[in-house]
């Protein structure tokens, strides 16, 4: 049983980005679901599909990684904030941009899953579930 799929799913993307593969699949979920929806509207990912599991019940979620045109890495650093024993929470006053704005975090709010920019805008809190650059 995983305690942590957010983390799973990051980490799955570090590792793929690391050794440069284009697609990465994972179990799906609605929040993973929609982390993948903002990092491609951040510009982070080319793509995200669902599709059905060969052999196994449920779907996966297929994300498609982006790179440079010499081949250099979108997504350099990606880390999980809020875990499951300690949970981190903020203001859409107190959220800070990242890396001053080179970098986003992606909030779990009561709008669905938004990205630091979206929650300032819109003035939404949530639970901050990681960061990247």
């Amino acid at each position: 049983m995983m305690t942590d799929p957010i983390a799973d799913m990051l980490t799955r993307i570090r590792n793929a980005v690391r050794v440069e593969r284009p697609i990465v699949e994972m179990p799906h979920s609605k929040v993973k679901r929609g982390v993948a929806e903002v990092l491609k509207r951040e510009g982070y990912i080319w793509d995200w599909r669902e599709e059905k599991a060969d052999g196994c019940p449920g779907k996966r979620l297929c994300i498609d990684l982006k790179y440079g045109p010499n081949g250099e890495r979108v997504i350099r650093h990606i880390k999980r904030v809020s875990k499951p024993g300690c949970r981190v929470y903020g203001r859409a006053n107190a959220l800070r941009p990242i890396l001053n704005g080179l970098g986003i975090s992606i909030i779990s709010s009561s709008r669905g899953v938004i990205s630091d920019r979206e929650a300032r805008q819109k003035k939404l809190g949530g639970e901050v579930l990681c960061e990247l650059w």
